[in-house]
């Protein structure tokens, strides 16, 4: 009797190791796909679309910039995709789609022709403590951040959307340079030529998984 218990504990023992370990091996798998899995940001996914505004209405005028440059990175997250993500953006891509072909050779000539360094815009998007989320931002010789608000559908489109104001890398008189060749076309129905100081911003991109 002693020599059969033993044997059926043993062959109970190799049971229960023999099925944990098939258990192990179902989810190993599993667990690895979730794990490998990436968020991976490209720039042809990414656009840069701004909002300036002219006359004391505040008349939107939009634009793009068509080349966006950066490497392509991922992460485990969407946000960890995108933190230190660096980027350039050349100025001669900027693009308003004007009838006339005169506004985007007046903005890269008098207003960003007035600054230094115009040949790029460069930043980098960070995350700080807390999900808060900024780029940094190089224009005119100054670096500064812009706050931004994030939207994120469904784990991959994601929306960046914050406002500039000029005034931080010291534009104003590239502004002025800009009012003054575009005088009568900022002009309102009070007859008051004016361009304001904030430019909204807005990034989108979609997010690839592999």
């Amino acid at each position: 009797m002693i020599k059969k218990a033993s044997i059926a504990l043993i062959a109970l023992a190799i049971g229960f190791v023999s099925c944990k370990e098939n258990k192990k091996d179902n989810q190993t798998p599993e667990t690895e796909n979730i794990q490998s899995e990436k968020f991976i940001v490209k720039p042809e996914a990414t656009s840069v679309k701004w909002t300036a505004y002219k006359t004391t209405d505040k008349v939107g005028v939009n634009g793009t910039f068509t080349t966006l440059n950066f490497d392509s990175k991922s992460g485990n997250s969407a946000q960890e995709a995108l933190n230190n993500l660096e980027f350039s953006i050349p100025i001669s891509s900027l693009f308003t789609n004007d009838a006339t072909n005169t506004r985007d050779a007046k903005i890269k000539d008098a207003f960003f022709g007035s600054m230094i360094n115009t040949e790029l815009l460069k930043g980098k998007i960070e995350y700080s403590i807390g999900g808060a989320c900024n780029a940094s931002l190089t224009m005119n010789g100054v670096t500064h951040n812009i706050p931004l608000n994030i939207d994120i559908q469904e784990e991959r489109r994601i929306t960046l959307t914050g406002t500039m104001n000029l005034k931080d890398w010291n534009a104003l008189e590239a502004l002025e340079a800009l009012n003054k060749v575009c005088f009568d076309l900022h002009k309102g129905a009070d007859g008051v030529s004016k361009t304001w100081e904030d430019v909204a911003i807005e990034v989108s991109t979609y997010l690839r998984k592999s």
